[in-house]
């Protein structure tokens, strides 16, 4: 099967003249079983689009073979996106021809510049796995995100003076956890931090709290 994409910008809401122009194409080049992928008022700089992650679909499938559109900024305006989604469509044994660049891919010139486009997404995923592989070190070296943010669930305060005077009133764990509205498991492990690092002697009198 053979098929259309057309990409509209909000300024473009119909897409008539894209869709005219490709029908005529279309025809003239003979086909006769023309599906059409359209995505009124979505911007080109998203790889992810309904009616071209359809097309992405289809040609996965093997139902799509030739995928026709007006200009290369209609498939993708991020060149990173264009190499990434030309290899995508090769890979499904989906040849691409453009109107207003001239590219057709299914000629001998074409299936040159298929591998050429391949090289260049293969390249832009090795950047991204470097990219990918440069973060995770920096995590696991300094446990902090690329933010800088601390790695992990933030650390929440216990008052220990309150769980102190409450479990001298008898009171279990488990209500203790009820009580302070802090997991049981939390103020275990507050008071078992203090017990093995007990804090030095304060003479100001305020109520020391310990993150656990």
């Amino acid at each position: 099967m053979k098929a259309i994409y057309v990409r509209t910008s909000v300024s473009d809401a119909d897409g008539a003249a894209q869709l005219h122009q490709l029908r005529l194409a279309a025809k003239a080049r003979g086909w006769s079983d023309v599906k059409e992928f359209i995505d009124l008022g979505q911007s080109g700089g998203k790889a992810s689009r309904p009616a071209l992650d359809e097309l992405r679909a289809a040609v996965k499938r093997g139902e799509v073979t030739e995928v026709m559109a007006t200009e290369l900024s209609r498939l993708a305006r991020d060149l990173r996106h264009l190499l990434l989604l030309l290899d995508e469509l090769a890979a499904g044994a989906c040849a691409v021809i453009v109107l207003r660049e001239g590219i057709d891919l299914t000629t001998p010139t074409g299936k040159l510049m298929t591998a050429i486009f391949g090289a260049l997404a293969e390249f832009e995923r090795s950047l991204i796995r470097q990219r990918i592989a440069a973060g995770i070190s920096k995590v696991k070296t300094t446990g902090q995100s690329r933010s800088g943010r601390p790695l992990g669930r933030p650390r929440r305060e216990v008052d220990l003076a309150r769980l102190a005077a409450l479990r001298a009133q008898g009171l279990s764990w488990r209500d203790c956890a009820v009580s302070m509205k802090v997991p049981r498991r939390t103020l275990e492990r507050a008071l078992a931090a203090v017990a093995q690092n007990p804090p030095p002697k304060s003479t100001s009198g305020s109520t020391r709290k310990r993150a656990a």
